[in-house]
């Protein structure tokens, strides 16, 4: 790749993929970042949804692109992390892919079908042991962050249920408006309209505070059901290779992003947090998902997680 080549960059369009399905928080965060990186660079920025497999068909993709900045992936906690001790991938979830910049994060909460006999954590657990193994609960795909939390959960509440496979958070969403499943875990932007309309029911928190989106809603820990903690993620990556020059010119877009009160606003409003200046790099982006690899594969081995 030559110097002159990453100099000119971008000159056409640039493509963000997605393994999850749209309306879910990943298509979300994509198209609020895609809309303003597109006026920064100056090409179109759109966002391709390829959804499955717990986001790896996206991943697999980009990590089978060329290494010009054209074809990125915005993936997330499920995408990145589980995948990597689940499926027989043909890459690596952190070495295969150069990273561009970490995005958002958020919080997830167990919430519930608005007809669910239970109305707090403690109802909803003594309710699940009184039905041992007859409750489902929607899994958005074996190993992601809502199959980690019910794990969790299920393991430091003493319940046991079913875990329903679905292909992303949206899906899954809409069969819990229905009543077609029972519970979930799953991220409280995508959830909080539906909560405060009462189409569903809000328990608790799977974090160590409140969301500040949802303060009435306690977390688990608070509620009786601790150790049950996971933040939800996302970041962006390019393919391994991808020259440096092209990678500073995406991560500025991302920073412009951010430092819009525009951009800032729409992420408060659902609950999601905007990096600090330190966290926003490509070297902290690598460092910080090193962590959550080292923190979650042993969890998931042990769990003996397999894929659906």
């Amino acid at each position: 790749m030559t110097a002159a080549f990453a100099q000119s960059f971008p000159s056409r369009q640039i493509t963000i993929l997605v393994g999850f399905p749209p309306g879910g928080p990943t298509d979300t965060v994509a198209r609020v970042l895609s809309e303003h990186m597109k006026n920064t660079l100056g090409q179109p920025v759109i966002v391709e949804t390829a959804s499955g497999a717990s986001g790896t068909i996206a991943s697999a993709r980009v990590a089978r692109a060329a290494p010009d900045g054209y074809t990125l992936m915005l993936g997330n906690w499920t995408s990145q992390v589980g995948p990597g001790v689940i499926y027989p991938l043909s890459y690596h979830v952190l070495n295969d892919f150069e990273p561009v910049a970490m995005l958002t994060s958020s919080y997830l909460w167990i919430i519930a079908r608005k007809d669910l006999p239970a109305n707090d954590v403690k109802e909803l657990v003594a309710w699940l042991k009184a039905n041992p193994g007859k409750a489902t609960a929607a899994n958005v795909g074996a190993g992601s962050a809502a199959h980690l939390c019910l794990v969790d959960f299920a393991a430091n509440s003493g319940t046991t249920f079913q875990f329903v496979p679905y292909r992303g958070g949206a899906p899954a969403m809409q069969d819990l408006l229905g009543g077609q499943v029972d519970f979930s875990c799953l991220e409280v932007s995508q959830t909080l309209p539906h909560i405060a309309a009462a189409k569903l029911k809000a328990f608790g928190v799977a974090a160590k505070k409140r969301s500040p989106a949802a303060p009435q809603t306690p977390t688990l820990e608070e509620a009786g059901v601790p150790n049950v903690e996971l933040i939800f993620w996302h970041a962006l990556w390019a393919p391994k290779g991808t020259p440096k020059a092209v990678v500073d010119t995406l991560n500025a877009a991302v920073r412009k992003a951010f430092a819009d009160p525009a951009v800032r606003t729409r992420f408060d409003a659902i609950g999601h947090s905007i990096p600090s200046e330190a966290e926003l790099t490509p070297a902290a982006l690598t460092r910080f998902h090193q962590a959550e690899l080292d923190k979650w594969w042993p969890i998931i081995k042990a769990a003996g997680i397999k894929a659906n």
